[in-house]
C-alpha cells in the first residue's frame, strides 16, 4: 500500500469515531453494501481493475441511512437508487463507487459537486478531499443536506442553492467535478473551471434517451478528451428558469 492509501485509508476510519454515536449504527449492512458493490465492479466491462480500495473504505463508514428519509431508510443498503423527495433520487451505491472512482482525487484536492441531492456523495467525497463545493437547485434538499453535514461533522464540505450549470466561479478552478444529474451536453462554464489535469465525470442523455457516464479530461495544454464509460439512468439536469 502507498504512503497516500495508508493516508487515505486512515482518514476514512477515523470518520467512525468522529461520527455521532447513532450514525455508527448498521455497520454489517455497509460492509455488506461494500462487497456488493465491488462485485458489481469487478464484472462490469468498464472497470479495469474495480473500485479503489480507498473509496469502499469511505463508504464502509459514511451512512448512507442519514441521507435518505426515515420512510425508506430500512432499504439505506441495498444497492439501488431510492426516492429522496422533489422527483430526486440518491445515486445507486455501486454508482456512487465508481464515480468517485474516476475522479482520482488526491490530498489537497478541490472538488466540485453539482446536485447536491441527499448530501451522501458529497459525504462521501468529504474525507478524500481538502475541500468539496456541493451545488443543488431545490432549496429544501440543499438546506436538508447542508443540516445533514453539520450534523455528522462534514466540516469541509461547503454547499449552497444555485443553478449548477454555471459551477461555482468563485471557488475555481477544481481538481475534479462531477455532475450528478443527466445533462444534454457538458455544460461549458464547467469545463472552464475545471483545472489542467483535471477530471469531471459526468451523465450525459435525456431523461427519455440513453444516457452514458461519461469522464472528461482537461490536458495540461488545455485541450479536453472524452469518453463514454456505461449506460446509466439519472434524473435530468435541472436548470433555473430563463
Amino acid at each position: 500500500m502507498t504512503n497516500k492509501k495508508r493516508w487515505f485509508a486512515a482518514l476514512a476510519l477515523s470518520i467512525c469515531a468522529t461520527l455521532p454515536a447513532a450514525a455508527q449504527d448498521r455497520a454489517e449492512e455497509r460492509a455488506n453494501m461494500v462487497e456488493t458493490v465491488q462485485a458489481h465492479a469487478l464484472s462490469a466491462p468498464s472497470v479495469e481493475a474495480g473500485v479503489d480500495p480507498v473509496v469502499l473504505e469511505v463508504m464502509r463508514a459514511v451512512p448512507r441511512h442519514e441521507f435518505v428519509p426515515p420512510d425508506v431508510r430500512l432499504l439505506a443498503y441495498e444497492d439501488r437508487p431510492l426516492p429522496i423527495g422533489y422527483g430526486q433520487t440518491i445515486s445507486q451505491p455501486f454508482i456512487v463507487a465508481l464515480m468517485t472512482d474516476l475522479l482520482k482525487i488526491e490530498p489537497g484536492d478541490k472538488v466540485l459537486e453539482v446536485g447536491t441531492g441527499s448530501g451522501y456523495q458529497a459525504a462521501v467525497l468529504s474525507p478524500l478531499a481538502e475541500e468539496v463545493y456541493t451545488i443543488e437547485i431545490v432549496p429544501e434538499l440543499g438546506e436538508r443536506a447542508a443540516g445533514t453535514f453539520a450534523d455528522l461533522g462534514f466540516e469541509n464540505v461547503e454547499a449552497k442553492i444555485a443553478d449548477g450549470y454555471y459551477g461555482w466561479p468563485e471557488q475555481a478552478p477544481f481538481d475534479a467535478i462531477v455532475v450528478t444529474a443527466a445533462a444534454s451536453q457538458i455544460p461549458p462554464p464547467l469545463v472552464q473551471q475545471l483545472k489542467p489535469g483535471g477530471r469531471m465525470v459526468i451523465p450525459i442523455g435525456g431523461p427519455f434517451s440513453a444516457q452514458q457516464l461519461m469522464l472528461v479530461e482537461k490536458q495540461e495544454d488545455g485541450s479536453i478528451t472524452s469518453r463514454q464509460l456505461l449506460p446509466v439512468q439519472f434524473v435530468p439536469f435541472t436548470r433555473a428558469e430563463q
